[in-house]
Parts: C-alpha cells; sequence; structure tokens
C-alpha cells in the first residue's frame, strides 16, 4: 500500500474525481492517509485520523513511504494552535498553515516532510484537554464562515467545526454529524448536560444533519451561516435573529467524561 500527505495549507477532499465534484472535507497541513488509487488527475484516499475517504487532487500532495506513514500515526501528535501561521522552508519560502494542522516530527521549532524542513515558531499543543477548554478552542473559530466541508476558521461546516475543536484538544471525533452520533454516551435531558457536550439535530426523515458544542446556561456554539452562539431548548435551537427554531434536537451525547 501506498501512503500519502498533505504539503500545502489544505486540500479540497472531493466527492468524485473532479474539481467541480463536491467538497465533502479538506486535508490539512501535515494530515497522513493511505492511498487507495491514482488516477490521471485524482488520488482516492483514506485519512488516518478519521478514515473518512474521498478524492484528492494528484498536485496537492507528497507520497511517503511506510515507514514514515507508521511512525507518524504512532508518534505524539503536535497540532498548530493559532488561528493562521506559517512555516518557512530552507529557501526562506513561507507556507501558511491553518489552525489545527499537523507539524510532523516537531522537534525544538522544525518539522519535515520528506526531506524538506521547515521552521515553525508558533504556538503549538499536544496534550488532550478538559472540557473546559474545548470550549476555549470552539471561540477560537466563532464567526468563521460555513463553508461545506471546510475544516478551517476561513470556512467550516457544522461537523467540522465540532471534529476539530475536539482535535486541538486531543480528541478524536468521526467526519460527519451522523458518524459523530454514534460516539459517546447518551443523555437523557438537555439538564444532564455540561459545556462541552454534543447536541445533534435531524431534520423531517430523522436524520442527523447538525451538530453544535453546548455551553453554559442554555446557549449552544454551532456553525449555522457562520460559528455563532444560539438559545439551545428543548426542541432545537433558537436563532434570535430570526426568531424561529432553525435545529430540531434529536440527542446530546457526551464524548469526555
Amino acid at each position: 500500500m501506498v501512503f500519502g500527505i498533505c504539503n500545502l495549507s489544505s486540500a479540497a477532499l472531493r466527492a468524485e474525481e473532479s474539481n467541480l465534484s463536491e467538497m465533502v472535507s479538506q486535508v490539512l497541513f501535515g494530515e497522513t492517509f493511505k492511498i487507495i488509487e491514482i488516477h490521471q488527475e485524482f488520488t482516492k484516499i483514506e485519512l488516518s485520523f478519521d478514515n473518512y475517504q474521498g478524492f484528492i487532487d494528484n498536485k496537492q500532495y507528497q507520497q511517503i513511504p511506510l515507514e514514515t506513514y507508521e511512525k507518524l500515526t504512532a508518534d505524539k501528535q503536535y497540532l498548530s494552535a493559532g488561528i493562521i501561521d506559517f512555516i518557512t522552508d530552507k529557501n526562506n519560502e513561507l507556507t501558511t498553515i491553518p489552525l489545527g494542522a499537523n507539524l510532523p516530527f516537531f522537534k525544538n521549532k522544525a518539522l519535515q516532510i520528506n526531506s524538506t524542513n521547515y521552521l515553525y515558531e508558533g504556538a503549538h499543543t499536544s496534550e488532550k484537554k478538559s472540557k473546559k477548554e474545548i470550549i476555549k478552542a470552539a471561540f477560537y473559530y466563532l464567526n468563521s464562515p460555513f463553508l461545506l466541508g471546510g475544516k478551517t476558521p476561513f470556512g467550516i461546516d457544522s461537523d467540522g467545526f465540532t471534529q476539530m475543536v475536539y482535535k486541538l484538544c486531543g480528541h478524536s471525533l468521526l467526519r460527519e454529524a451522523q458518524q459523530q452520533a454514534t460516539q459517546g454516551e447518551v443523555l437523557s435531558f438537555i439538564e444532564e448536560s455540561e459545556p462541552g457536550d454534543l447536541a445533534f439535530f435531524d431534520n423531517d426523515k430523522g436524520e442527523i444533519i447538525h451538530v453544535g458544542i453546548i455551553l453554559n446556561e442554555y446557549h449552544i456554539i454551532h456553525c449555522y451561516g457562520k460559528v455563532r452562539v444560539d438559545t439551545l431548548d428543548h426542541s432545537g435551537i433558537y436563532n434570535a435573529d430570526l426568531q424561529k427554531h432553525t435545529h430540531k434536537l434529536r440527542i446530546i451525547k457526551r464524548m469526555i467524561g
């Protein structure tokens, strides 16, 4: 099997092998993946972080050997912790990296992808954090615009938002809201929830289509048009700007004890 790593700020992960195809997620700098099929212009991959599959442009990643892949997936994970930052190579060329990007082989401000060495002097994180820190991380994305498949402060969707917030705090969530809803412990009532728990919402067909992070005093932070704070009640999310409920509550899950 062949393996790869993203060496750009981010790359679109598409549903089909076409630039016109829907972006279902993004591959951030330093993220590794298994290569399933290589086609003329696109490669089908499976991300090592969440096993999510899609197609990436052949020009937007580098192949890595099995030994490198195994070491990167087994080693302690270091992530960038600034909203936006940059790395430099030996020629002082800059590559921007977004919040939550992986820092491969990070040590003493240095990181490496294949034969290219980079310098990174920005903030980083690597430890598992508490629910209190999850709330703090969530507000890094406040007012980030909605982007289907997005995973950065410059464009993100509801489940990309919850996944990235938890990732920054050292915890793993699956990519889609309906997948995340299979994780964690079910809570019976909103009153049992704590800040940092997740609330899931469904459509008229009973399909889970949205997720957000519960805050104090019956509020929720979620991505709807942008990452925003709204009121949460037993019916769902109440949007004061629109003066109506926008999402119907289905289930509340505790991901961290």
